[in-house]
């Protein structure tokens, strides 16, 4: 089940909302209890709807790292030697899913012929998101900033929270943790819930959908039929898309969370204003750059250990980020690209840049552009024949269709109020007309959320093109 699908909007969500506010508060822990009971059956359910045999997987999961945490927390001085095992085990998990086959394609390929058969293994949805988690916890717990959980229920819904699980944002125990025992449920809290939702969702559906299906359109052509402005348009068009459709999920799992009274991180602001890719990386999927930061790039050293020694970690970060979002040789060179331009930056480029008004800004939507072509792709060498033709567009000029034929009017709208609705369009808003800042929370803006839902619920119905890029990863 998916969060932006009508099953979940129309009956999940409403029966499960109605639920937790019936679960009225008598003043003590318990009624949390009941709450957290609920929530997480209801999660345990929306994640097995769509994979019924994967919920083993994640119960396993949960089991492991509720019995790995309670040992960790009273090992002494065994205590790095339990966090390796929980570590380990964890990433041997996703490592499995995720990575094996890659492993074997790498082992054929050393070897000059095909001595492993692929095995083919599905990948569960969200394992990336709860094993990261869980990594998190067991991390955490071991650097004392909280005692280990010892209330098994609260830990499973932790790593299974139905707005997080399968497309994240990546919370953390120490966040998550004491809401669990104890949080804010208020009507303005559930309204600003609500807002967040409406958003997440109309950025999903009537945006990211609709540019998607014109993203596809050309990527699915023979790369022979395909003229270097389509290309461009197919790539700008992505880049939009797969911005919307994961800010949109964000934006939704954050909504949801505050309507049952968590807090969790918020994932992006406003990525395409940066005027870097150090900038880029801090402002887009924070949850998980910050996961690299905490419990990848300062346990190797940061940059306490020289430069040479800061770019070395700098690299291994990024080659980690390619791998997590794929198991292709494609998501290692694009993380590879960040990092190399991260190095760049340091080296003295971003001294430059910060000198420039508008270069900067031009220098980094071509470098995350380009990367988006090789991340859509997931394939090296057709994504260099896509760059290339997005190089010399003028020797590319020949195609069986018209762009138009491929581009829908409405696609355009949709990518104009994209441009316009990444950043620029708030930015003018807040320096030359603040005071519509204070229809926030007002009847104009419950009355637009309202139309929000309503069209992207039309949207759904009469249509069946409704991707979700990260649950892929």
């Amino acid at each position: 089940m998916n969060i932006n699908s009508m099953l979940f909007l129309t009956a999940f969500l409403p029966v499960v909302f109605l639920l937790d506010r019936l679960c009225i508060s008598r003043g003590g822990k318990g009624n949390f209890r009941i709450k957290n009971l609920l929530l997480l059956l209801a999660s345990l359910v929306f994640y097995a709807w769509g994979e019924p045999v994967y919920i083993l997987l994640l119960l396993f999961s949960i089991v492991m790292n509720y019995v790995l945490g309670r040992i960790l927390g009273r090992a002494g001085k065994a205590a790095r030697v339990w966090l390796a095992v929980g570590v380990c085990a964890n990433l041997a998990l996703l490592g499995y899913y995720k990575y094996f086959d890659f492993l074997l394609r790498i082992l054929n390929r050393l070897c000059g012929r095909q001595i492993f058969e692929m095995q083919n293994i599905p990948l569960p949805i969200g394992i990336s998101f709860f094993s990261f988690g869980a990594v998190a916890y067991l991390v955490d717990l071991y650097r004392g900033l909280y005692p280990a959980e010892k209330n098994f229920f609260d830990l499973a819904l932790y790593l299974s929270f139905f707005p997080k699980v399968s497309v994240g944002p990546i919370a953390r125990y120490r966040d998550f943790g004491a809401q669990l025992k104890n949080r804010e449920i208020t009507l303005e809290k559930t309204a600003e819930g609500i807002r967040r939702f409406s958003y997440g969702l109309g950025k999903k559906v009537l945006i990211a959908n609709v540019l998607g299906s014109f993203v596809d359109k050309v990527y699915g052509q023979d790369i022979g039929n395909v003229t270097g402005v389509m290309i461009w348009c197919a790539a700008l068009f992505y880049t939009l898309q797969i911005y919307y459709d994961f800010s949109g999920f964000s934006d939704m799992a954050v909504g949801l969370s505050k309507m049952f009274g968590f807090e969790i991180c918020e994932n992006f602001r406003y990525p395409y204003l940066s005027g870097s890719i150090q900038e880029f990386w801090r402002r887009w999927h924070i949850s998980l750059s910050t996961w690299f930061r905490d419990y990848l790039y300062i346990p190797l050293g940061g940059n306490r250990k020289g430069k040479l020694r800061t770019y070395f970690n700098l690299g291994i970060v990024f080659l980690a980020t390619g791998l997590w979002h794929g198991a292709t040789t494609a998501f290692l060179v694009w993380g590879a690209m960040h990092g190399f331009f991260m190095i760049l930056e340091r080296l003295g480029l971003k001294r430059f840049l910060d000198r420039t008004r508008v270069f900067k800004y031009v220098y980094t939507m071509l470098i995350v552009n380009f990367g988006w072509v090789i991340f859509r792709v997931a394939n090296l060498a057709p994504a260099a024949a896509y760059i290339r033709r997005m190089l010399t567009p003028w020797r590319y000029t020949q195609s069986t269709y018209a762009l138009r034929e491929l581009m829908q009017n409405r696609c355009m709208v949709m990518a104009a109020a994209g441009v316009l609705g990444m950043g620029v369009l708030q930015a003018l808003i807040k320096r030359y007309c603040p005071a519509l800042l204070k229809c926030r929370g007002g009847v104009l803006e419950m009355l637009y959320c309202m139309f929000l839902v309503a069209a992207s619920m039309l949207f759904l119905v009469n249509g069946t093109y409704n991707p979700a890029i990260y649950l892929n990863f």
